[in-house]
């Protein structure tokens, strides 16, 4: 199947098994969008040493093939900024340097970002507020009550589940929105109760939805405008990005923005320098810490629960958290999106993938994330030597 002959309802046949490079790059182009614009004058990466990718890493004690898995969970792109300079550029299957991809649950850290910046503006009063005094439609929903905290360390309480491998799991409730069926105030505020919040973190992408509408609320104006004027312009982003919508234009908070490697790549970079972009503030210093860490008991590794099982990173404010001692964390898409960021090696590392076994069942055998956490930490060690 070539990109021409992608077909609209293949972008709802998710976790079935199914080649996706073709129809990830495109999504933008049969589903209803919001378009960022680039920088007319864009920045990009200088160039660094050249770096050669380790033959092998390390996982669950055992040699594996770095090749292998870059073709197992069908990468379409590998990017690796070492001290804001690309030291490793490469793209597959229908990737390229001006090839938009579907970030999936990266979007969830961006909007995280764009939280942080509204409340250094005072459009958000404090993260201890009630989301529900903001967007009123949650009042008598799971988040009727709950504080803006709860909800971006995903401990706001709310049923839920993400196994994709579960036909009736609440995640893909979602589809009717992407089917333009729902809209996501609709679906959000009808999310019930399902724990006492603030004492569980249970991965749910409904609590990014309800941020995503506190933004709305709280700006007065959509995601993608307040992200063009904060974070596109900012860094100079250098091509267009795309927010996917419903059918009332509310982006798809939880994971519908579509950006290039490169341009993940300045996000990420971002994080690794505090919040600094050309010697500006742009995310506050302290906002980038607290998105970064591990906040309580119930947010460290092994303890957020992700569909059926414990899941062996920590959480932040909308960041994975991977145990060690060296500050990693992680922004994480479904089908292997990456944006790793190891501040102590001055290293960045973005991944995009099509990995057609992901959600086929909720192993980590099909899904790989753990295992590409530990390639790409092995990546990120082969620079030392640089």
């Amino acid at each position: 199947m070539t990109i021409s002959e992608v077909q609209p309802e293949a972008a709802l046949k998710l976790y079935a098994g199914q080649p996706m490079h073709d129809v990830f790059p495109v999504l933008k182009d049969f589903l209803p969008t919001k378009v960022m614009t680039p920088c007319i004058a864009p920045s990009p990466f200088p160039s660094g040493d050249s770096l050669s990718l380790p033959e092998h890493y390390e996982y669950l004690s055992e040699q594996k093939t770095t090749e292998a898995l870059i073709k197992e969970t069908d990468t379409a792109a590998l990017l690796v900024l070492k001290q804001g300079k690309i030291c490793f550029e490469h793209y597959y299957l229908t990737g390229g340097k001006d090839v938009p991809w579907i970030s999936f649950s990266m979007s969830k850290s961006i909007v995280s970002a764009l939280v942080g910046i509204a409340l250094e503006e005072g459009k958000i009063s404090s993260i201890e507020d009630p989301i529900s005094d903001y967007v009123p439609s949650l009042k008598g929903s799971a988040y009727d009550g709950v504080s803006i905290l709860h909800v971006l360390q995903m401990s706001s309480g709310a049923r839920w589940s993400e196994d994709y491998s579960d036909p009736n799991a609440e995640v893909h409730r979602f589809e009717a929105v992407m089917a333009g069926i729902d809209t996501l105030e609709e679906f959000v505020s009808g999310i019930e109760r399902g724990y006492e919040p603030g004492k569980q973190c249970r991965y749910n992408s409904a609590d990014t939805m309800a941020l995503g509408l506190l933004l709305i609320k709280a700006t007065g104006v959509s995601i993608s405008a307040y992200m063009q004027k904060h974070l596109y312009n900012p860094l100079r982003m250098e091509n267009a990005g795309y927010w996917l919508i419903d059918r009332e234009g509310t982006e798809m908070a939880a994971g519908g923005v579509l950006m290039t490697a490169r341009d993940f790549a300045k996000f990420g970079e971002l994080f690794r320098n505090s919040g600094v972009w050309n010697g500006k503030q742009i995310i506050p210093a302290a906002w980038v810490n607290a998105s970064t860490t591990i906040q309580a008991a119930h947010l460290k590794p092994g303890e957020v629960l992700l569909g059926d099982h414990k899941f062996p990173l920590g959480y932040g404010l909308q960041w994975w958290i991977p145990e060690g001692d060296l500050g990693e964390f992680s922004a994480i898409g479904v089908y292997n999106q990456f944006i790793y960021v190891d501040p102590s090696r001055d290293l960045v590392i973005v991944k995009l993938s099509s990995n057609r076994q992901y959600g086929t069942t909720s192993s980590e055998s099909t899904n790989k994330e753990l295992e590409t956490l530990e390639m790409l930490r092995a990546i990120a060690k082969a620079t030392d030597e640089k």
